[in-house]
């Protein structure tokens, strides 16, 4: 048995440094086929590895997991956890179960949290981690870098001032190390039962900064708020596409009758919202294109009277209070010679009006 298990850690510790060597970010392992990198936002086979069967497939689980966690994967079918390698690597990942069959996906955390112009975002960001309150989120697809962004902005806050930082997520993946605040990190069904009810201790437990991973429901997205309209700063995540998807999504996400008052709190509370894409770059590597909201007296009225078709208007025309919009920052990345026309366009929700700054 323990030659099994010696076995089997060998076998991913190889992987996990294949995927380090070859600067990848995904690690793919499934029951039935060769273990699959990502690499600059390319699939790649190992064609020298062997099809990993199910029975490999069970060892990595148990190797990786903790015992609640894989008794979640055979409960629910599915699982979130971390895994750290030694002090080389840590992964976000997900085991789940497609026709039967035992799947790992494992996304790389970088050790070292990059800096805002290390990963080529606007210097305005910066602005939102030195407020005191307010609401601000980053959002887009999974896999556009949306939690590299927040751990930039949490390790400004760590490095300036003395704060007491709480974060929940699940899994927690970036690892802070206290700097000139007291950075508490929760991981949910670890240290907490779910995000709104860890969210909701903060008020006991004399938090200024708050870092919620992702907002699932609608009591997360109300808890959110309310911290941000009672002195605190708030960041958080969701998976929309545009600043104008996500007010949408949260406002639709609540009762009717409750409707109204999300709207009124979100429009006060609100400080800006971040849309990222990490576009294919010409030099190898990927680079981000932008959209920025900020939440001006336009942006709260219309929010406020649920107007947001009207938002990507005001972000267009808003460039003097700092916003940014989106086909512009594609443009600027076309005309430095970033990206390609092609891939500007391919990202684009707006070809014509792209074609027109390009």
């Amino acid at each position: 048995m323990t030659d099994v298990k010696n076995e089997t850690k060998k076998e991913l510790e190889e992987l996990i440094l294949t995927v380090i060597r070859e600067g990848g970010s995904d690690l793919h392992l499934a029951a039935g086929r060769v273990p699959y990198i990502r690499a600059i936002g390319d699939l790649i086979p190992l064609v020298r590895s062997e099809p990993v069967s199910q029975e490999r497939m069970l060892e990595f689980a148990a190797l990786m997991m903790t015992e609640d966690r894989r008794a979640k994967l055979f409960k629910d079918y599915e699982s979130d956890f971390s895994y750290s390698y030694g002090d080389k690597a840590r992964f976000r990942c997900n085991a789940f179960f497609q026709r039967g069959i035992l799947s790992i996906a494992m996304r790389l955390i970088p050790e070292y949290v990059r800096n805002i112009e290390e990963l080529n975002l606007p210097p305005i960001l910066e602005t939102f981690a030195r407020k005191k309150q307010g609401f601000f989120l980053v959002v887009g697809p999974i896999g556009q870098g949306k939690s590299t962004t927040l751990a930039a902005l949490i390790q400004l806050i760590n490095s300036e001032r003395a704060e007491h930082i709480l974060t929940i997520e699940d899994p927690v993946e970036y690892l802070f190390k206290p700097i000139k605040s007291i950075i508490d990190q929760r991981e949910v069904h670890t240290d907490t039962i779910d995000f709104h009810t860890g969210l909701y201790s903060m008020f006991r437990q004399d938090v200024d900064v708050a870092m919620i991973g992702e907002m699932r429901d609608h009591e997360t997205m109300s808890v959110a708020v309310t911290a941000a309209e009672t002195g605190h700063l708030v960041f958080s995540t969701l998976h929309t596409n545009d600043a104008t998807q996500t007010i949408n999504r949260i406002v639709d996400t609540f009762p009717p009758e409750q409707q109204n008052q999300i709207s009124a709190q979100l429009a006060e509370s609100l400080i800006g919202i971040f849309s990222q894409r990490l576009i294919p770059r010409i030099s190898g590597g990927l680079i981000p294109a932008y959209e920025l909201l900020i939440n001006t007296v336009a942006t709260s009225n219309l929010i406020r009277e649920k107007r947001t078709h009207e938002i990507p208007r005001v972000i267009e025309t808003g460039a003097e209070f700092g916003m940014i919009d989106f086909n512009r920052s594609l443009a600027e990345l076309v005309h430095n010679g970033e990206i390609t026309q092609e891939n500007a366009i391919a990202y684009s929700s707006n070809a014509k009006s792209l074609e027109r700054l390009i």
